[in-house]
């Protein structure tokens, strides 16, 4: 082992879980979704979920015993409510992990919900450290904070580093809401894709993106674009709270999604996922909104405005949704495109027990219940049991 430290770029042939990658003047920021849809949609909210690497790790072999990586972080505040939490980055030696720390300095972004507004404060990068590695030659995964975009600078160890060994397992595209993202889950690797992808023994590609898990055809193109042994879809509650289409215009977009995929991957095992349990929206319409109440409690929560009344004009709520998902399955009649129940994932009983904290996100007890549920679906899949 030197004594002198190494200092080592951060490259694109480290990470797993990106789409793309983009360069810096100082490194490179993990991306989500391809550079062409971040240059034809400018969506704030798309490209701020999709900048944030929910799922995407730093990977490489390395007898160091210490580790610091060099970030510069964007890091979101809301007004009028406490700072969120710090991002957590998690290191796994040899799949296992060991040791959770948490970034500081970079730029904060300071969202209004009342009206929009955004204010981005610059910073400088900031030292992730891992004090304390086992000896001996290992596989190293840092995973990124999914709640942050991070821009990676450089590695520093006191050993030299090496490309990681190929992962084997089977890789699972998944795309979903908030929920897949990660809110409220204590950790990058405890959202419920990434316990679900764990659990069940898969190489995650998570492209859960909050607040945009809207159907969008560039979404379906990027999944039928990558490599995939696994694919999922979780849809539903970002086109109720964002009053998106109407029901009309929903069974021929999720048609449109699924072809799209299929036509990339005919045989590859596809899940829909329908709506998890949410009172806000079971029988009442979008769109959703900020409580104003909320902001003197100085924690969000959020309601449903819509009427509903509004269903019976096409206007969507979960229950239609979860509907209209199982005609658009079954009508289909592919042997490997299966429907997983979302009330079997986190159901009435599950909220009874377990309420989303805002009313529309699940606490991070909640990530573990859907991650456990889920990989069983998946291993009954595999294993030719019961379908999800």
């Amino acid at each position: 082992m030197t004594s002198t430290p190494v200092r080592t770029p951060v490259t694109a042939a480290m990470l797993r879980g990106a789409v793309d990658v983009e360069t810096t003047a100082d490194g490179l920021v993990p991306h989500r979704l391809p550079g062409w849809v971040r240059e034809r949609h400018e969506d704030p909210q798309l490209l701020m979920a999709e900048s944030q690497p929910s799922g995407v790790r730093v990977v490489f072999g390395t007898t160091s015993t210490a580790l610091t990586l060099v970030t510069r972080r964007t890091r979101v505040g809301y007004a009028g409510t406490p700072d969120r939490p710090d991002g957590a980055y998690d290191l796994l030696v040899d799949g296992v992990r060991t040791a959770r720390a948490h970034s500081s300095g970079g730029r904060q972004l300071v969202i209004d919900l009342r009206d929009g507004s955004r204010t981005v404060v610059d910073g400088e990068p900031g030292p992730v450290v891992f004090p304390a590695l086992p000896p001996g030659d290992k596989e190293v995964e840092v995973w990124l904070p999914h709640t942050e975009t991070t821009e990676l600078l450089e590695l520093h160890t006191d050993a030299p580093v090496r490309p990681a060994a190929p992962d084997p397992r089977p890789v699972w595209v998944h795309h979903g809401s908030s929920l897949s993202h990660g809110t409220n889950a204590e950790g990058p690797t405890e959202t419920w894709p990434a316990l679900a992808a764990a659990a069940a023994g898969l190489s995650l590609v998570n492209l859960g993106f909050g607040g945009s898990a809207l159907l969008d055809p560039f979404t379906a193109r990027t999944m039928a674009a990558a490599p995939a042994d696994l694919l999922s879809v979780k849809v539903g509650i970002n086109l109720v709270n964002t009053d998106l289409m109407r029901l009309r215009a929903f069974g021929p977009a999720v048609h449109g999604f699924l072809d799209t995929l299929r036509d990339a991957h005919p045989t590859t095992p596809l899940l829909v996922v329908t709506p998890l349990y949410c009172p806000l929206h079971e029988d009442t319409p979008g769109p959703g909104a900020v409580d104003p109440a909320s902001y003197t409690t100085g924690r969000v929560r959020f309601l449903a405005t819509g009427d509903p009344a509004e269903v019976a004009a096409g206007k969507l709520t979960l229950t239609v949704v979860r509907t209209a998902l199982a005609a658009v399955v079954a009508v289909r009649r592919d042997p490997h495109l299966h429907l997983v129940d979302g009330l079997g994932l986190y159901g009435p009983a599950d909220h009874d027990a377990d309420p989303l904290p805002d009313g529309l996100h699940l606490s991070a007890a909640g990530h573990h219940t859907v991650a456990g549920r889920f990989a069983d679906a998946v291993r009954d899949l595999s294993s030719g049991g019961p379908r999800p």
